[in-house]
């Protein structure tokens, strides 16, 4: 009972403020416009200065993990190859195959993750949990542009030095970049400097959750159903069950496991719709797919935190 109980005050309060998104959004009280501005909100300003607040304040040396971060680039990678697999034998054609990819492997680490770990482990491990993000942004980019220009015969319409543009100006590369530093160094920051900061990091989590919620979409969730909960499966129970055995294996425990659980568990990422859409890729298939998996995460996140908690490993 208190292994359960565990769980549910990590994933209740998560969950509780994207629903709410979703009633502010059916009461008319926000609308697109709000989903869209918190998200350029969120990810240009509030997320980049919770990367820097949380890497600055804690020596580089406490929260680096070279074996992690190898791991989870080498997760990351099996789970893409194995989802484009899978679309081979599931999908009629390259822009089913695009979203469906990216469906299955590109999670909600940034935001749902990270509040999670926040609320399991606490600052040092949400320290640790944003250096892992500022790594795998630039990978699930790349990997999203392959997915979702490949399948449909579109590489040479893509622009590598754009590309590479966009990932080396990044706001969540370029604070964590900006970070590093102070977090090697220890150099003081002027307390007006590191309050502001906070007062911007603090806005993060609530908005972006609510920001989540206010832009699920339940209109077309019947239309290409089999795939989406094809890549939902493949997302919340496969991705997570394999990712976090073998880090068991490999000997993970504690919070570093809890991070590794956290990534590979995170329902697909809203950002996986967007590109979707801008790629010409199956948008209404991506944005399915992000409310198939973010709402039954709820429940599989939950027992799985159950199971590793009644196992010893958190």
């Amino acid at each position: 009972m208190q292994n359960l109980i565990f769980s549910g005050t990590i994933v209740a309060p998560v969950f509780i403020i994207v629903f709410l998104g979703v009633l502010l959004r059916r009461h008319n009280i926000i609308d697109d416009s709000f989903s869209r501005i918190t998200s350029r909100m969120v990810f240009n300003v509030a997320m980049p200065a919770l990367l820097f607040q949380k890497l600055s304040a804690i020596p580089i040396e406490k929260i680096f993990n070279l074996y992690q971060i190898l791991f989870v680039i080498g997760a990351l990678c099996f789970m893409f190859a194995f989802a484009w697999i899978v679309s081979l034998f599931m999908c009629r054609n390259g822009a089913d195959q695009g979203a469906f990819i990216q469906g299955s492997f590109r999670g909600n680490f940034a935001i749902l993750g990270l509040a999670l770990i926040s609320n399991a482990f606490g600052a040092e491990a949400l320290a640790k949990g944003a250096l892992v993000l500022a790594v795998i942004m630039p990978l699930y980019n790349i990997l999203s542009i392959i997915a979702l220009t490949v399948p449909m015969h579109r590489e040479r319409s893509t622009n590598p030095q754009k590309i590479a543009l966009q990932i080396v100006t990044n706001p969540l590369i370029l604070a964590a970049v900006l970070a590093l530093p102070f977090s090697i160094f220890q150099i003081p920051i002027h307390s007006v400097v590191t309050q502001t900061i906070d007062y911007l990091a603090d806005l993060t989590l609530p908005l972006a959750l609510i920001g989540i919620g206010s832009s699920l979409s339940f209109s077309s969730v019947r239309q290409d159903r089999t795939l989406s909960i094809m890549a939902t499966m493949i997302k919340i129970i496969i991705m997570p069950l394999l990712g976090t055995s073998v880090a068991v294996l490999l000997g993970f425990r504690g919070e570093d496991l809890g991070i590794l659980y956290f990534l590979f568990a995170a329902p697909t990422a809203i950002a996986s719709y967007i590109m979707a859409h801008a790629l010409g890729s199956n948008g209404r298939l991506a944005g399915n797919i992000v409310l198939v998996s973010t709402i039954t995460s709820m429940i599989t996140i939950s027992a799985g935190i159950y199971v590793l908690k009644s196992l010893g490993y958190f």
